[in-house]
This record gives structure tokens, C-alpha cells and sequence, in this order.
């Protein structure tokens, strides 16, 4: 059954409706595009049924705002009815573009500030929607996920707020640790990984690459990201390799041990390609270590694959990195907020995730198992077969 019809015969389990913060506005509005598109088709034989009758819309999006008072206190307000419906609240916690005004100073939002929006919003649609789905691409405060010693445990108490403010369904991607949600055992919570979007993309941009074992590894940038790329390796059949971090842990700085050296277990690397794949990259350290690393055991070009790309110490490494040759290609996904200059790199592409995430809340709104949408390794090898020929 085609992708289009899948849910025909199937009831959804209430009007869809996107309620998107300014955070992340214009993605919803792609992901709105797409779900138009899907539904314009889909149930059309039950047009007439009185519970499909706001099944096709021109617009899933709800009119919202979150306006602010002189002293940066905010409220949050529908400007249209969410009662009855299935409302997906998003949110990008990590878009720093925004800002607002306390006492005449200009503040940069934070991902507390988003936080908060988004619980005010939850609260403008308690007792009114008939489910509450979040959509929090990167997950807030995700990086917090375990307590070390005298430490706050931020990412267990949020999604527990959550539950207890009646949200139904927590909807992520890549967490850094998706074992978090044992914190809320009886609520759903999904985690979707990017893969097929990552691999359609740099075929996209690098159409020679050649995917085999003879001329491709996948590899690992430290144990956190072993699962990611054990996948990618089995699905496209090729080598893996892995980076271990080799710490000081008698020394702390910036509240982590600091990494001595980056160790590497493996294969040989000499003329090959390599694509190096994480969750996130942050301020880059370790992956452009990694990188320069790769390139001194002889490989030919390096791919570096992050679901979020925060850059949080700008750019001017990568590009030193890419100039030298130490690094071929970016690819980051659109979840978060990413600046122009970003945009303008001559290295960098962006892996479109607006239809993925409509075809994510369409299934959701239905009722319907997510594994279909969830395991792409058919997809993927269809795409290489493709690009093969």
C-alpha cells in the first residue's frame, strides 16, 4: 500500500491541528504544506461522512502566540478554538535568533525561555484538546540525562512536568540518551532517527560517492554514537570503525573531564571515504579532531552526518578544516534553528525533514504504528540501488 493511502478506512483520533511557536514557524509551515498535500487525497470517499469532515484542510496550523509584559513575563494565547482536536504543540528550544525585551534591554531567548513557552502554551489547551502531542525536535535539556554525583537531573523532571500538565505524546529526534523515558514510563514517547534523509542527501550533493565496502566506512566519533552507526553500517554493508575518548579524570574544566586523546579501533583507512556520524555537534571539537585524525590515516574525503548542528563556538574552525581538506561535507538536519551564515557554507547541506515529521504526526493522528515510518532500511537500500546504476 502506497504511502498516500495508507490510512484509508482508518478514522483519525480527533481534527489535527499545529499549534508552532515563533521558534520554529516557518518549518511548521513546510510540514503543514505536506500534510495538505497527503490528506488532499487520502478518505475521499468518506467526504461525506460527518467524522471526516474536517479531515482536508487548506491549513492545520492554529493561530498562537506567546506575547510578553515590560518585565519579560509572558502569557500564552490561542487566537482560534483547539477544543476536540488533536493538537501537536512545536517547539525549537535551541533557536537563539529570538529575542525579546526586559525593562528596554533586548535578551537573546534561551532554551529555558522556549521551555516556558511551551508550557504555557500546554496550558492555554488543557481541559480543551482532546490529546496533547508535543513536538520538541531536540530534546530540552537532553544532554542533562543522568546525575553524576550532586547534580540536577533537568531532562527526567521536564518530561515529567509535562506529563502532569496532561501532555499525551513526547515526539523527538536522536535523543542523546532516548533511555530518558523511563522517567515516564506510561506516556508515549517516540524517538525517530534520521538516516534516509542523511544518506538521500549526501547522494544529493556528493553523486559520486561510491557506497561499498571497498570504498566506504562508517565511523563512530565516541561510544555514545555506536548504536547510529552500527545501523548505518549494517543497512548500507559496510565496515565500521569507532573513536574512544581517552579523558583526565583526575582534572575538571567547564564541568567535564577533558578529552587527552581520541583513540581509534579499526580498519585500514587509506583510500577510502568516510562518513562520521553523531546526534549533535556542538562546538565541534571533537569532530573536527576526529576528522584531522581520519585524514592523517589516509582517508580520502570525510562526511560528517549530526542531526543538529548548533555550532555553538561559531565557524571559524570548520572552515580553517574544510580549506586544509580535513573535512569534504557537512550534513545537518532542518530540527533546529540554523543562522544564514551557516546556510552560505560552501560545505554544508541540509537534510529536509519537514515531509518526514508530516508523515509523523499524520500516522500519530490516526492511531496508527509508527514502525512503518520508523525503520527506513528499505528505502535506504532502494536509494543506493538507484544511485548504483
Amino acid at each position: 500500500m502506497s504511502e498516500t493511502n495508507q490510512f484509508d478506512n482508518i478514522l483519525p483520533v480527533a481534527p489535527l491541528k499545529i499549534a508552532a511557536l515563533d521558534s520554529c514557524i516557518d518549518f511548521a509551515k513546510k510540514v503543514n504544506k505536506h500534510l495538505v498535500k497527503f490528506r488532499r487525497t487520502a478518505n475521499k470517499q468518506h467526504r461525506d461522512n460527518i467524522y471526516f469532515q474536517e479531515y482536508a484542510q487548506d491549513s492545520y496550523l492554529v493561530k498562537c502566540s506567546c506575547p510578553r509584559f515590560g518585565t519579560g513575563e509572558a502569557k500564552g494565547r490561542y487566537e482560534e478554538s483547539v477544543r476536540g482536536s488533536d493538537l501537536f504543540i512545536m517547539v525549537d528550544v535551541c533557536n537563539y535568533s529570538i529575542t525579546y525585551k526586559v525593562c528596554g534591554h533586548e535578551n537573546h531567548m534561551s532554551p529555558d525561555d522556549h521551555y516556558q513557552d511551551l508550557k504555557r502554551m500546554i496550558s492555554a489547551a488543557t481541559g480543551k484538546a482532546h490529546r496533547i502531542n508535543v513536538v520538541v525536535p531536540f530534546l530540552y535539556e537532553g544532554r542533562q540525562h543522568k546525575r553524576s554525583n550532586r547534580e540536577s537531573l533537568d531532562c527526567a523532571i521536564a518530561l515529567q512536568e509535562l506529563r502532569n500538565m496532561g501532555v499525551n505524546n513526547i515526539i523527538t529526534f536522536d535523543a542523546h540518551d532516548p533511555r530518558v523515558q523511563n522517567a515516564i514510563p506510561l506516556n508515549g514517547f517516540d524517538n525517530f532517527q534520521p538516516p534516509y534523509q542523511f544518506i538521500k542527501a549526501l547522494l544529493r550533493t556528493e553523486p559520486e560517492l561510491k557506497v561499498d565496502n571497498e570504498h566506504l566506512m562508517i565511523i563512530a566519533p565516541d561510544e555514545g554514537a555506536m548504536e547510529r552507526a552500527v545501523y548505518f553500517s549494517n543497512v548500507l554493508g559496510i565496515d565500521l570503525g569507532m573513536f574512544y575518548k581517552r579523558r583526565d579524570y583526575s582534572t575538571i574544566i567547564n564541568g567535564k573531564n577533558p578529552i587527552v586523546a581520541h583513540e581509534f579501533l579499526g580498519d585500514s583507512l587509506v583510500g577510502k571515504d568516510v562518513i562520521i556520524i553523531d546526534d549533535m555537534i556542538s562546538s565541534g571539537g571533537s569532530m573536527l579532531d576526529v576528522a584531522k585524525q581520519m585524514k592523517e590515516r589516509g582517508a580520502e574525503h570525510v562526511y560528517v552526518c549530526c542531526t543538529f548542528g548548533l555550532f555553538t563556538d561559531g565557524f571559524e574552525k570548520f572552515d580553517d578544516y574544510y580549506e586544509k581538506g580535513f573535512i569534504t561535507r557537512i550534513v545537518t538536519t532542518n530540527l533546529n534553528y540554523r543562522s544564514p551564515e551557516l546556510l552560505s557554507k560552501p560545505y554544508y547541506t541540509e537534510a529536509d525533514m519537514t515531509k518526514f515529521l508530516a508523515r509523523i504526526i499524520d500516522t500519530l493522528n490516526h492511531d496508527f504504528s509508527a514502525d512503518s515510518i520508523n525503520t527506513p532500511t528499505e528505502k535506504i537500500r532502494k536509494l543506493i540501488a538507484k544511485q548504483s546504476r
